[in-house]
């Protein structure tokens, strides 16, 4: 249940970054609420978890993951570049999260 508040804010933050991306191309209501509902709903759950989980693990392990599903999302969904050294600096990212959660 803990680390599962972590990845619910992860993926929050994921959607707040994909409502920041499009308010960002024509700015409209709907996406205006998407982008600030998405941060929004991803600190609240974060802040949930700090309540279970040391800070340092939890907000390691949320920024990683964000991280790494926005610059997925950016490069499926919107286009953004898939050269080598994207996914090897994604890949290590991924490594480095699953390494914090597997020791904490």
């Amino acid at each position: 249940m803990k680390w599962l508040l972590v990845f619910a804010a992860s993926a929050a933050e994921i959607a707040g970054v994909i409502g920041l991306k499009k308010f960002s191309q024509y700015k409209t209501l709907p996406r205006l609420l998407g982008f600030v509902g998405g941060f929004t709903a991803s600190f609240m759950l974060l802040y949930r978890a700090f309540k279970y989980l040391p800070v340092s693990a939890a907000y390691a392990v949320w920024i990683g993951a964000g991280t790494a599903g926005a610059v997925l999302v950016n490069m499926f969904l919107f286009g953004e570049g898939k050269n080598p050294g994207r996914v090897a600096g994604l890949v290590m990212i991924v490594i480095g999260v699953v390494g914090v959660k597997w020791f904490s």
